[in-house]
């Protein structure tokens, strides 16, 4: 024998209503009226008297009532009409989708709504398109929104750029992250290899803001985000691709705002000349060069001069030309004389200068607090392991990472502040500036090959050898400041 159908009877009257007469007690002798006359057996009823239709889906009785349906306690549910069910049109309808997931039937007396027949599903029919209709609504809404709020420099959602944060829905800098942004442009300047940069993060005791190492695909990602230089790009991704991957949208759709800069624009657009270079190349970057000019000597007849074997000489392959090692190098020592001489802006030097000391105080900041934190974290695992909270392999296990990040970051500290007392005597004044400029000529023999290379790679733009003389064109752009216009030729 087929046991009847188990139902439910949903009774929502407002206080109004009520006071017209129209009692809970008259729906639920109605509901269960009709029930009888189906054959149905009522088994709970709901009661929301007095509660406001606005929403309901968050209600202890409405929440009692879907768990019902879900365990198959009923399976229909019963109301005088639609609108004593939900007078959200959104909450309607999701209670419909629900409903129809669960092979559940919606009875609306006044409606004459009965799901459990022919034609009551064919309201379930419309109440589904009017969800989906709904949902493409909701979804075209918010993608005419979003440029208009990326225009507007507002968060659209996502996670900050790494060195930023979300403040009040707009982009500012986070104190603890910009340092080590800006570090990356510096690293990857003197390396140009985005694996070394992360190398040399990684040993230092940096990691990422999931507490990760840096990769190089990491790297590769920071210095292509205009953000660094105070452009933020924004509405530039969809989640169209395959397992919710983002993909890039047509460059016409992308929103480009200002924000806080972290490194200067000249820095951000050299490392990505260098990076577009890589790319064009197809290969990663050589070793390091072994002699102080390489890669800088050209033939006047256009082709690079390089050392073949132990011969130490520049020679063209094309035309044969060539020139010791050892002049080349000290025509170079002697052009630095005059070119290191000229007079520069003291004042902007001095204005980037504390800018620069700044800089690393914000990096000796950020290192000392994460330390701190490390060490809060470390102390709080030796209270557990104390008080046998913890198993010794577990405390290891936890311990050692820990320990290791705040080791390596330690051995910073004292390298910071060396260099910042440094910098703060090295740039006392435009005095002690000229003559650190003058007195390089004088201690270029003395100083370690890298930093010689280092230097010829920040200042040279060429070194052309002709039969008869050589070129030697030199674009001095330190890093305390970067002057466009400080460009020299010296033959």
């Amino acid at each position: 024998m087929e046991h009847p159908k188990s139902v439910g009877i949903w009774l929502r009257v407002s206080t109004e209503d009520q006071a017209k007469g129209d009692s809970p007690e008259h729906h639920e002798k109605r509901a269960r009226m009709y029930a009888e006359a189906k054959g149905w057996h009522v088994v709970v009823i709901y009661h929301l008297e007095a509660v406001s239709g606005k929403s309901v889906i968050e209600h202890s009785e409405a929440k009692k009532m879907l768990k019902d349906i879900k365990d198959g306690t009923i399976s229909g549910l019963i109301f005088s009409k639609l609108a004593r069910l939900a007078r959200n049109t959104k909450e309607l309808l999701e209670f419909a989708d629900f409903f129809r997931l669960h092979d559940a039937d919606l009875i609306s007396i006044q409606e004459s709504i009965d799901t459990s027949t022919p034609a009551g599903r064919l309201f379930y029919t419309m109440i589904a398109a009017m969800a989906q209709w709904e949902r493409e609504e909701i979804a075209s809404r918010i993608a005419a929104s979003v440029p208009i709020r990326a225009k507007l420099g507002k968060q659209i959602g996502g996670l900050a750029p790494f060195g930023y944060k979300w403040e009040n829905k707009y982009l500012v800098v986070n104190e603890k992250e910009a340092p080590v942004r800006k570090l990356v442009y510096e690293l990857f300047l003197k390396h140009k290899r985005k694996k070394t940069t992360a190398n040399s993060l990684n040993t230092m005791g940096y990691r990422t803001r999931n507490g990760i190492r840096f990769s190089d695909t990491t790297i590769g990602v920071l210095l292509r985000n205009p953000s660094a230089k105070g452009t933020h790009r924004a509405n530039y991704t969809t989640h169209k691709g395959k397992n919710g991957a983002s993909i890039l949208k047509p460059e016409s759709d992308w929103v480009f705002t200002t924000c806080p800069a972290i490194v200067s624009e000249e820095l951000w657009n050299e490392c990505n000349r260098i990076l577009d270079e890589q790319q064009k190349k197809h290969h990663k970057p050589g070793p390091r060069a072994v002699h102080l000019l390489s890669g800088y000597v050209a033939c006047a007849c256009g082709k690079k001069m390089y050392v073949y074997h132990t011969n130490m000489v520049y020679r063209c392959k094309t035309c044969g030309n060539r020139i010791p090692v050892g002049d080349i190098d000290e025509i170079y020592h002697e052009q630095l004389k005059s070119f290191l001489m000229t007079e520069t802006d003291v004042n902007q030097y001095l204005q980037k200068s504390d800018e620069t000391i700044k800089e690393k105080e914000n990096l000796l900041k950020s290192i000392t607090e994460q330390t701190t934190t490390l060490r809060k974290k470390m102390d709080e695992l030796v209270n557990m392991r104390i008080a046998g909270d913890m198993t010794r392999e577990l405390f290891l296990e936890h311990h050692k990472p820990l320990e290791e990040q705040w080791v390596t970051l330690q051995d910073q500290i004292p390298t910071l502040e060396g260099e910042i007392a440094y910098l703060k005597v090295q740039f006392l004044s435009s005095d002690t500036v000229l003559q650190e400029a003058k007195n390089l000529y004088h201690r270029w023999p003395s100083l370690p090959p890298d930093e010689k290379r280092t230097i010829v790679e920040v200042i040279t733009e060429s070194i052309t050898i002709a039969k008869e003389d050589i070129h030697i064109k030199l674009a001095y752009l330190p890093n305390a400041f970067r002057n466009e216009g400080n460009r020299q030729t010296l033959y």
